[in-house]
């Protein structure tokens, strides 16, 4: 059996990517039936649309993944670090790539937290301000902070005057 400590842990960070959430949406839940067109909206020009939140957020499951699992450096999908580059230029088919992209991340992480050893939980990571629990608690969070931004930013976009 599981540590229950990790059972939680891997249970909030998939309810924070697609559900059931009592808090509201998802991460999954706030690009549900998202658009090219709205995932491509900037409010301004030198702030990150919803395309780009969905790549960061692939990028930092595949950094947590390398922290617990090991993973060789460079080993994301993507050449760059923490926030790419997307525009509305892209067309339907590279978001839906990126979109699965961040799937295929989450589904990574899922499985590197299910072979995790429970008891590393509470040794220090990088720097050592953090544990590997605290990494793990704040993954679910991550996704939660993200799907409230991408919610703002459709709103933004539904409102928007052209």
């Amino acid at each position: 059996m599981t540590d229950p400590r990790l059972n939680l842990l891997l249970r909030s960070i998939d309810r924070s990517f697609r559900g059931p959430a009592w808090h509201g949406p998802t991460l999954m839940g706030a690009l549900r039936r998202a658009t090219l067109e709205q995932v491509s909206f900037r409010p301004q020009p030198e702030r990150h649309n919803a395309w780009e939140l969905v790549v960061h957020a692939a990028y930092w499951k595949y950094r947590i993944c390398a922290a617990i699992a090991d993973l060789p450096r460079g080993s994301f999908d993507l050449k760059g670090s923490n926030f790419f580059e997307r525009s509305g230029d892209g067309d339907d088919a590279a978001w839906r790539r990126d979109l699965d992209l961040l799937t295929r991340w989450h589904e990574r992480l899922i499985e590197a937290v299910r072979d995790f050893n429970p008891e590393r939980l509470g040794d220090p990571i990088g720097d050592g301000r953090f544990t590997y629990e605290a990494l793990l608690d704040g993954a679910g969070a991550h996704d939660v902070y993200h799907a409230g931004q991408i919610r703002l930013l459709m709103r933004m976009w539904d409102g928007r005057t052209t």
